[in-house]
């Protein structure tokens, strides 16, 4: 499917910082550096190598000619000099890590594939790519079976071909590159926030405002570095991070939004609804799998646990994927429906409230 009427708005990753922890497309590292005032003329990725550990200069050159050494808000050459007082921002793959793909014959639902991108409509309950604790029955180990004579899938990269992610029990859209030329074009789109996603949730409450806009500094939480927080603007912990949403169908105690993020923070969407007293429906993560609105009443209790049991987890879903394509130049845009579960939620929650009003 492609759509002459793209959208660049994008809520990719964009996490700096003296290195950041893997962010929601889990791919990369950033850095960010400023150049003291003493500092010589130096080409930048001799600077570069001495002030990032295990960095190689093939690495950091390869990171400038595609575009991902930004100084000064510019993209820079790998022979560029440093001066003091330049701001440096620096986007390097990860090294590769000890998991080896194994390819498994696992059914996906391709939404679009050429030569160059697939175009994946990810289930709730699959996890992307392997990772401790999750070595197999992944999108990757799906992906690595159907493309097994692809080079790109058959080296020593643990997440061949990803350019972003979503959570395990968030089901929709994902782009995976076919080619590494590919690969390195769209996670140019997702770094320089050209690309588009947007995504459809159900929360908890009314809320007040038919549309809206969150900011709020998001890192890891203090006391359990599996969820993440929001932190107050003068504390020096967290990324700035900001979530527009808006109502599209309002059920009393619970309300179904659309979100799109200006930033791809870890968990972004999760977090700030549950920063604004709206958690995501059934998120087990941010308190969103009990009770938190509604009457007292045995059977409106019943009828909630009954909605808890159609999902896996959080009511989540990235439903619009745009991008331009790394040969052609065609700005394409992919729709996904609601899982049919989902959708299920959604339409017992309608009768539920046309029933009460009545």
């Amino acid at each position: 499917m492609i759509d002459e009427n793209f959208d660049e708005t994008e809520e990719t990753s964009d996490d700096f910082g003296e290195q950041s922890e893997s962010g929601e497309n889990g791919l990369y590292e950033h850095f960010r550096f400023e150049v003291d005032r003493g500092q010589g003329m130096l080409r930048i990725d001799k600077f570069l190598q001495m002030k990032i550990e295990n960095a190689s200069r093939t690495k950091i050159q390869a990171a400038a000619d595609a575009g991902f050494i930004i100084v000064n808000g510019s993209s820079a050459r790998a022979n560029y000099r440093v001066k003091p007082g330049d701001v440096i921002r620096v986007m390097l793959t990860y090294p590769p890590r000890e998991i080896v793909i194994v390819p498994e014959n696992i059914p996906i639902d391709v939404v679009y594939e050429d030569d160059s991108v697939v175009v994946v409509n990810k289930p709730a309950g699959m996890v992307v790519h392997p990772s401790y604790g999750h070595y197999t029955g992944t999108l990757i180990n799906a992906l690595a079976y159907r493309y097994s004579d692809l080079p790109i899938f058959n080296g020593n990269d643990a997440r061949p071909g990803l350019v972003h992610r979503i959570d395990k029990n968030t089901s929709g859209l994902l782009v995976v590159a076919k080619t590494e030329q590919a690969k390195e074009h769209i996670s140019r789109q997702f770094f320089y926030h050209t690309s588009h996603r947007r995504y459809v949730a159900l929360v908890w409450g009314d809320l007040r405002d038919n549309e809206g806009t969150i900011v709020g500094k998001i890192g890891r939480n203090v006391r359990n570095r599996q969820i993440m927080d929001v932190f107050p603007r003068d504390v020096p912990m967290g990324k700035p991070a900001v979530t527009h949403y808006r109502v599209l169908e309002r059920f009393g105690y619970v309300t179904l939004i659309e979100c799109r993020l200006e930033t791809g923070r870890t968990h972004q969407i999760r977090v700030h609804m549950k920063f604004i007293g709206h958690p995501l429906f059934n998120d087990p993560e941010y308190g969103g799998c009990e009770i938190l609105k509604g009457t007292s009443f045995a059977k409106y209790s019943q009828f909630v646990e009954n909605c808890f049991t159609l999902l896996p987890g959080q009511a989540l879903h990235a439903k619009e994927l745009g991008f331009v394509h790394p040969v052609t130049g065609e700005r394409m845009m992919f729709n996904s429906e609601l899982p049919e579960n989902f959708a299920t939620l959604i339409d017992r929650w309608r009768t539920y409230t046309n029933s009460r009003n009545e």
